[in-house]
C-alpha cells in the first residue's frame, strides 16, 4: 500500500504532497524533511529504493523534480517505480513537457492526475487516457 506521495526540487522544497495513511500535521513536516534529506543525499549511482523506519521509499528524479514515494513493506518497488514514471508521462501529455512551474501553478489538475491513479493508497489506473479523460471533460467544458 502507499502511504505517501512526495514532489520536491532539488532545494528540497515540497511541491506536492499526498497522504493515504493519516498522519498528524505536526508530524509531516518532520517526516517530509527527513525522507527528502535522505533521498536528495543519495548519490546518482545508488539504489533508488531505500529502506526507512516501517516503510520503504522509491523515488526517482526528474530534472530538477524529486517524486518520493513511501510504501509499506509489501509493496512491490517495481510496479511504484513504473508508476512514478507513468505518472510524470501523463503530466507531460497534459502539460506538454512538465515542468516545477507547471506543478505549483496547476495544483489542483496534479492532484486529479495523482486521485485518478491512485485511491486509497492503491494503485487503480495507468492508462493515460483514462486518466486524462477527466480533466479534458473539464478542459473542454471552460473553453465553451
Amino acid at each position: 500500500m502507499i502511504k505517501f506521495m512526495l514532489m520536491v526540487n532539488r532545494q528540497g522544497q515540497t511541491r506536492l504532497s499526498r497522504y493515504y495513511t493519516p498522519v498528524e500535521l505536526s508530524r509531516r513536516a518532520v517526516l517530509e524533511a527527513d525522507v527528502v534529506r535522505c533521498c536528495l543525499t543519495r548519490k546518482k549511482d545508488q539504489c533508488s529504493f531505500v529502506e526507512y523506519k516501517d516503510f520503504k521509499l522509491i523515488y526517482r528524479q526528474y530534472a530538477a523534480l524529486y517524486i518520493v514515494v513511501g510504501v509499506t513493506d509489501s509493496e512491490n518497488e517495481l510496479s511504484v517505480y513504473e508508476l512514478v514514471h507513468n505518472f510524470v508521462e501523463v503530466l507531460d501529455k497534459y502539460f506538454s513537457r512538465v515542468v516545477s512551474l507547471d506543478i505549483m501553478f496547476n495544483l489542483d489538475r496534479v492532484h486529479i492526475i495523482l486521485d485518478e491513479m491512485i485511491q486509497n493508497g492503491h494503485i487503480v489506473e495507468t492508462n493515460k487516457s483514462r486518466v486524462l479523460a477527466p480533466l479534458t471533460a473539464l478542459d473542454k467544458m471552460a473553453d465553451s
